[in-house]
């Protein structure tokens, strides 16, 4: 266990230097300009945690879930637009990593060290926050794949070199007939829309249209209708682990962020501090104790999708708690970020680092699986009834 907790100091040493350095100085400008923070995507790469969870032998860092949840927390207190691109593009890597062949691995996986990016590419406007079901459909080019698809909801749309996509196979029977690609972000046939939105204005979470996109039979990832299996165990371990972290990072860096206000913010009038104010400490108090139930489930789940990884098993066997960790953790952003405001007073309220984390936090609550659509699965899998997610009754 203590060998565990230096390593996980080390890692977290070594992302606190390139975000101090490189993410936290782009951050207001990432939201202010809504640029796309590539140059942030870079810096992690030159050091190998674009490859965080791939092997040594592809250019990768060789490390865990543990690992990963570590960096994307930190990223995630500095920019959360850098974490949630993070995110993606580290869980299409993995799902390449988990089901792709030799020749995918070395074509998609290698280049991440030079800061090749990914992401994924599923819901669609049609079926809303089911963001597993699809209306569109492959159609065969010979032995290849001609893609038409409208995509809603992609994260780097029209920013990543790669998406990993998912939709029906070629004269699907059904909505489990799902298969996957990647899709080379250079293709003829994608246009990606405006991204307009609240808050994580940097990570480019908006529409993408596919038309007759050329995939060749060699850029299918896995077996055809194959989809349902690597949505549950290569889609979604990865997806809800880091999007639980981002949000982590993101309280913890408000909070951070409010209580250094608080003790250095004077009011004049009577010499005291914002920490003087017993209304204000209970305030920080709530959200302290509300950030730190965060990082031992985060850890705990970290582990368990090692374990499972290592010994070969469905990490898929973690949906419920890691649905339950990821809908915690966007609850705990936003209350935290609320409070942050609350305490900083007109300073949070202007434009600056705690209104953009309030703005931020928001998006947590909507991301795929939504918090309402969340607890819904939660409430069926505690009285044993079936999930529905593609047919009623339950496929």
């Amino acid at each position: 266990m203590q060998m565990a907790r230096r390593e996980d100091a080390a890692i977290r040493e070594s992302v606190k230097a390139i975000v101090a350095a490189v993410i936290a100085p782009n951050a207001e400008r990432v939201d202010r300009e809504g640029v796309f923070p590539r140059e942030n995507l870079e810096a992690l790469a030159r050091e190998g945690w674009n490859g965080v969870l791939l092997p040594e032998e592809l250019g990768g860092l060789g490390l865990g879930h543990a690992a990963f949840a570590v960096a994307t927390e930190e990223i995630g207190r500095a920019c959360a637009s850098t974490a949630l691109v993070y995110v993606m593009h580290t869980g299409a890597a993995q799902t390449i990593a988990l089901y792709g062949d030799d020749d995918q691995k070395e074509r998609w996986l290698r280049p991440a060290r030079r800061g090749l990016i990914g992401t994924y590419s599923t819901s669609e406007k049609a079926s809303g926050g089911h963001w597993w079901f699809n209306f569109s459909e492959a159609k065969r080019d010979g032995d290849d794949y001609l893609i038409s698809a409208d995509k809603s909801f992609t994260t780097s749309a029209g920013k990543a070199d790669y998406y990993v996509l998912q939709t029906r196979t070629p004269g699907a029977k059904g909505p489990i007939d799902i298969t996957f690609f990647i899709v080379d972000g250079k293709r003829p046939g994608i246009e990606a829309g405006r991204w307009d939105a609240l808050g994580v204005h940097g990570n480019h979470s908006g529409p993408i249209r596919y038309t007759n996109v050329p995939v060749p039979r060699r850029d299918r990832l896995g077996a055809e209708g194959q989809g349902k299996d690597i949505i549950y165990h290569g889609v979604s371990p990865v997806y809800l682990i880091g999007l639980g972290a981002a949000w982590h990072g993101v309280a913890r860096g408000a909070l951070a962020a409010v209580t250094e206000y608080a003790l250095g913010t004077v009011h004049r009038d009577f010499d005291r501090r914002l920490a003087d104010y017993q209304v204000l400490r209970q305030q920080l108090g709530e959200a302290k104790v509300l950030v730190e139930s965060l990082r031992p489930w985060q850890a705990a789940l970290a582990e368990q999708l090692d374990a499972l990884q290592a010994a070969g098993k469905p990490q898929g066997e973690l949906l419920m708690p890691l649905t339950e960790f990821k809908v915690h953790a966007a609850e705990v952003a936003n209350k935290v970020t609320r409070l942050a405001l609350d305490v900083s007073g007109g300073y949070g309220y202007r434009r600056g680092p705690l209104e953009r984390a309030f703005r931020d936090a928001r998006a947590a609550i909507a991301m795929g699986p939504s918090n309402n659509i969340a607890r819904e699965w939660i409430g069926k899998s505690l009285v044993g009834l079936p999930l529905e997610l593609f047919e009623a009754g339950g496929e």
